[in-house]
């Protein structure tokens, strides 16, 4: 681990140009996956890699250098290439840090890493049985359980000395149906900030498998879609992905302190339907995508991002917070230390309504039922996106009526949200990974059931 000396003089050298604010990011992450494909175990695999960034302000210019090299003279060397980077001063700087133990609100009963290869075992095969027993039509089935278990220290100039410790457990599965020369993919992908307990009563491995089983098969049998502009319901969960990814990007200020979004400039402005209340929460206990600090040390928060349609808070980071003259709101992620943090998203949802959801689908007439998002695409100064639906139906006057495939939802965010004109009772949350220009980390997307006016449906 860091200690305060060697942080310390670390810190002292990256100041020593002129720079007016250093950071230190240490990290030691232990890792493991466990991949069963064609009904045998394929892979089993651990790693552990550890290293630290330096990072140096200076006015709004940021220097960011990472080494592996975790030793008093490695941590000096990659603190004076920023230093030299930043400035051209040379001076004496006397940095004090101060511990702070940040509060535990993920307690982990079990770590991944401890867990015998057998127990491991058995739930990506418990997962697999299931997911065949189906439907002959199941041809091919991939579990992967994988975990990481991460130590970081986070010093800086201005005396924090913070550890944290992530734990995250997830397993993901897919399964392929195949009929008629056609195949039709389907996945479910739980995990949490947890250890193996995940799978003492939150996660049942059995219930993912036969999940993204029934997807595959029902898509099989669906014919396309058509395309047009139809009113469409999209259901709690993974659904939120559009929101996500279509205005939470536009919210984070890795993009509105450059003028790179729609929404920038327009706190307290109305800008989605008076139903509509979105949060970013750090705070929930063990959720995937929250945390205990953020990777500048800020403790989490409970974000409220747009109250009954108006623009409350964009997500900040310490350094866009500069240019911004905002205060930072516990935003800042990284993948590991080889990024500088921005400003991210963590458990970001679309709060509960007051709406039913079985009258959101009778009251809506024609349109398409988007039970499961998939992937899309977004352009995050306009907010233009399209997305795919991995399990649609199509509903005729108030009723579900069959299912389609090749269905996709295009439409502009800041357009979507003012459509909104139904929000339902019960809240869920999916699981993804957000990539960004801070690498990869996990994150919650999710909603009630919400409908949509009317929007463009791509199909055939």
């Amino acid at each position: 681990m860091l200690s305060r000396l060697i942080a310390e003089q670390a810190l002292a050298a990256a100041l020593k140009t002129g720079g007016d604010f250093a950071e230190i990011f240490y990290e030691d992450t232990r890792s493991s996956s466990l991949t069963l494909n064609a009904g045998a175990i394929e892979t089993a695999l651990t790693g552990r890699s550890a290293g630290a960034g330096v990072r140096v302000y200076k006015g709004l210019s940021s220097v960011y250098v990472f080494t592996n090299d975790v030793s008093l003279s490695g941590l000096v060397r990659a603190a004076q290439k920023a230093a030299d980077a930043i400035g051209s001063a040379d001076r004496t700087v006397d940095v004090r840090l101060t511990g702070a133990i940040p509060r535990n609100i993920h307690a982990i009963a079990q770590l991944p890493m401890d867990v015998p290869g057998a127990r491991r075992a058995r739930v990506v095969k418990a997962a697999d049985a299931a997911a065949r027993a189906v439907s002959a039509e199941v041809s091919q089935v991939t579990a992967r359980l994988y975990d990481w278990e991460t130590d970081v220290v986070i010093a800086n100039s201005e005396g924090l000395l913070a550890p944290d410790r992530r734990v995250y457990t997830r397993l993901a599965l897919t399964a392929v149906a195949s009929a008629g020369g056609e195949s039709q993919t389907g996945s479910c992908n739980p995990g949490a900030m947890m250890g193996f307990e995940l799978f003492d009563g939150r996660v049942d491995p059995e219930e993912v498998g036969r999940r993204a089983a029934k997807q595959a098969v029902t898509m099989l049998h669906a014919e396309p879609c058509p395309a047009g502009v139809m009113c469409a319901v999209i259901d709690k969960g993974f659904g939120g992905v559009i929101f996500h990814e279509a205005c939470g990007h536009s919210l984070e200020a890795t993009a509105v302190a450059f003028g790179n979004s729609e929404f920038a400039g327009k706190l307290g402005q109305q800008i989605a339907s008076p139903i509509v209340t979105a949060i970013d929460d750090g705070t929930m206990e063990n959720e995937w995508g929250s945390i205990n600090i953020d990777d500048e040390g800020t403790p989490a928060t409970r974000l409220v991002l747009i109250e009954n349609g108006v623009l409350k808070n964009y997500m900040v980071d310490r350094l866009n917070g500069r240019r911004m003259a905002m205060a930072v709101t516990g935003s800042a992620r990284r993948q590991d230390y080889t990024c500088a943090p921005t400003s991210r998203m963590r458990n970001t949802f679309i709060a509960p309504g007051n709406d039913d959801e079985g009258e959101i689908i009778s009251s809506m007439g024609d349109g398409l039922y988007a039970k499961a998002m998939g992937g899309g695409s977004v352009n995050p100064i306009t907010g233009e996106f399209n997305f795919a639906v991995s399990e649609g139906y199509l509903v005729k006057g108030g009723r579900i009526d069959r299912p389609v495939r090749g269905a996709t939802l295009i439409g502009k965010g800041a357009d979507i949200l003012k459509k909104i004109d139904r929000v339902g009772k019960t809240l869920e949350l999916g699981q993804g990974m957000c990539s960004s220009v801070s690498g990869s980390i996990p994150v919650n997307v999710g909603q009630p059931m919400i409908r949509v006016t009317d929007i463009t449906v791509g199909g055939r």
